[in-house]
């Protein structure tokens, strides 16, 4: 077929036929089918205007706008407490995902930091949630985003708290030995920044692991060096890490539930006098505190006490939709 010919019928050509004849002939798309030039004037679509509109935007993140962010993870913390996590797994994906927006568009350091303060606290209130309906690699990815978010936020504290929760995913996992190490490294990381409540807060929970991985004598010992943090008085809020609730009766029931797992007789009592001191509005953790007392009671083979505090435990966890919880409950009633 002559190139008249195919001028004259214009039906389709391959892409490859269509690049040979252009070349043999010298022309363009358009003189070879018989249209026209595209007209010059048209812009290109770069994407440069979409995206210095949203660095624009994240310039105008003021710091009443990063409180706004704080208010929101502070409401989302709430209703976890008290409702249990799996209600508000939208809420909180969303919740992030404004955040890391407002974060990956700001430039300056001064835009950055308070931002990236706001993400370190709702990414680790995020990962915990995820832990504790079961979305374990959610919780260990939100946990390594709260890292990073804190470390450039210059934030010790906050890279201390979510390393120290990011252990319970090992602990979960069972691998208690390298949570304890991780714990350990958390409390290296806060070093002197670190507030005392938040202090206390470490060592209780490395008791906690220790306990879960067997170690007695270094469990004891976290335990008494919680004891000597923690401020007196019974404010529980730390008001320099807001996610970090601890006061003489929190202290009992993590005292209590260390003891449980390591089988020590002082268990039960510890628990009672927190399960008698507990706020009402910690939901959730009720259910923790029942699953400790009935490890407690089994431990001295008291069989129907262990029953009750199990039947209360899973009433609460069906609540709250708290896998993690659930899970646990299972195990103890095993046992039984």
């Amino acid at each position: 077929m002559y190139v008249s010919e195919w001028e004259n019928d214009r039906r389709p050509i391959s892409a490859q036929y269509a690049k040979i004849l252009r070349a043999l002939l010298g022309v363009t798309d358009d003189e070879l089918t018989g249209g026209t030039e595209a007209s010059t004037d048209v812009p290109v679509a770069d994407g440069y205007d979409e995206l210095m509109g949203r660095i624009d935007a994240a310039r105008s993140v003021s710091l009443t706008m990063v409180e706004t962010f704080m208010d929101q993870t502070e409401l989302l913390r709430t209703m976890d407490r008290q409702l249990g996590a799996a209600s508000l797994v939208d809420q909180m994906s969303a919740h992030l995902s404004t955040l890391e927006d407002a974060l990956t568009f700001a430039v300056l350091p001064e835009t950055r930091r308070p931002v990236a303060r706001a993400l370190a606290g709702a990414a680790t209130l995020a990962a915990w949630q995820a832990l504790d309906v079961g979305a374990v690699e959610r919780a260990w990815r939100n946990y390594e985003l709260g890292k990073r978010a804190a470390q450039e936020a210059e934030e010790p504290m906050y890279l201390a708290h979510a390393t120290a929760e990011q252990a319970y995913v090992l602990c979960d996992a069972g691998r208690p030995s390298m949570a304890v190490e991780l714990i350990r490294d958390a409390q290296r990381l806060g070093g002197a920044a670190m507030s005392p409540r938040l202090a206390a807060w470490l060592y209780a929970a490395e008791a906690e692991i220790c306990a879960r991985a067997g170690l007695q004598d270094e469990c004891q010992r976290a335990l008494e060096k919680a004891g000597r943090s923690l401020p007196p008085g019974e404010e529980a809020r730390d008001p320099d890490m807001l996610s970090i609730f601890l006061n003489a009766g929190h202290l009992a029931r993590w005292r209590g539930n260390a003891l449980a797992l390591i089988g020590d007789d002082d268990a039960v009592s510890n628990l009672y006098t927190a399960l008698e001191t507990t706020d009402p509005t910690f939901i959730r953790a009720s259910a923790g505190l029942r699953c400790d007392l009935a490890q407690a009671h089994l431990a001295r083979g008291e069989y129907d006490q262990a029953h009750e505090h199990l039947r209360q435990a899973r009433l609460v966890a069906s609540r709250t939709g708290s896998v993690r919880h659930r899970r646990r409950i299972e195990q103890l009633t095993q046992q039984l």
